[in-house]
């Protein structure tokens, strides 16, 4: 009796990593998923998706390595600061550590040839084989049919035959393989990245540019609020709401600068000390514009943070007077 392959998924929350599980599922295959947890996406959804597989899914927080990677990628950005290509590479390497423990033949993954623009084009698909290191290793069930058998193909421990040949942006065999596996409710396609948003990616450009070391701590307090950019290159985050507020706060760390209005309702406010100074009287009247003092009302501004702490009074301005700053 032949022995039975075993795979290691990386599940993304999309409907297609879903449909590659299922594609395998149906010939015996022993499955485990993974799915990854940054600063720019979350484990939330490839843990869902896992559950709608019905497979065994596992999270991996890969923060750190992820944003050192962003800050110096081998083939560059997308549209904005997302680098796809060396991003899909990352992973594999990391899923590749799990196939070694597990024993595992192969991983697989729910990507479509042609697909994404980036990421997905069969030379970008060659070079994530390379980064991973796992060139011949790498199975995507969906379009497989269109690409070189891989070692476990030709092993036999996938029948080739059963896979797909998917490709392009259209949408409709997804759809009718949904339906054939009874999945009723799936994520729609979308970018779930941060990376590739035009506001995120602009302030986190210029969080880099100030602080090419900056941390995941430093990248999570830019995720919250407004950004403003403040003389001196230093950046402020001013809270929108209650939930804001309350991110800003947990996430400051013992050199950032926290401000709050004290006599007023208002936003917290979070200045990134950054190694240089840093602009306490501009990031007040920001604190008091945004908060309900009419404007032309002197605010008291509390603030603390670096071993220090005070107060300062601060002008409420018209938020137009702050429009330049904005990042």
């Amino acid at each position: 009796m032949a022995r039975r392959a075993k795979g290691i998924g990386l599940l993304s929350g999309g409907l297609d990593s879903i449909l590659a599980v299922k594609v395998l599922q149906d010939q015996q295959i022993d499955l485990v998923a993974i799915t990854f947890a940054t600063p720019f996406f979350g484990p939330a959804e490839g843990m869902a998706a896992g559950g709608m597989a019905g497979i065994e899914t596992r999270a991996v927080d890969i923060s750190e390595i992820h944003l050192e990677m962003l800050k110096h990628p081998r083939y560059g950005y997308g549209s904005r600061i997302n680098p796809c290509i060396d991003c899909h590479g990352l992973m594999l390497r990391e899923a590749a550590k799990v196939l070694a423990a597990e024993g595992a033949d192969f991983l697989f993954t729910g990507e479509v040839l042609g697909q994404r623009p980036m990421s997905q084009r069969r030379d970008s698909l060659r070079s994530v084989e390379k980064l991973s290191g796992l060139t011949g290793r790498i199975l995507r069930p969906l379009s497989a049919k269109l690409l070189p058998a891989t070692v476990v193909e030709e092993e036999g421990l996938v029948d080739r035959s059963r896979l797909l040949d998917i490709q392009g942006r259209s949408r409709r065999r997804q759809r009718e393989l949904a339906a054939k596996y009874g999945l009723k409710e799936y994520p729609q396609p979308g970018g779930g990245c941060l990376l590739t948003y035009e506001g995120f990616a602009n302030r986190l450009r210029k969080l880099l540019e100030i602080c090419p070391g900056a941390s995941v701590e430093d990248v999570e307090v830019v995720k919250w609020g407004r950004a403003f950019l403040l003389p001196g290159d230093v950046i402020c985050m001013v809270g929108r709401n209650e939930g804001d507020n309350r991110r800003l706060e947990s996430l400051a760390g013992v050199r950032n600068i926290v401000l709050r209005t004290s006599d007023h309702p208002g936003p917290v406010c979070v200045i990134l000390v950054l190694g240089g100074s840093f602009a306490l009287e501009t990031a007040g009247s920001l604190a008091a514009s945004y908060s309900d003092a009419p404007q032309g009302t002197r605010v008291r501004i509390d603030w603390c943070g670096g071993g220090a702490a005070g107060n300062l009074l601060a002008e409420s301005r018209p938020k137009e007077f702050f429009k330049g700053m904005l990042l």
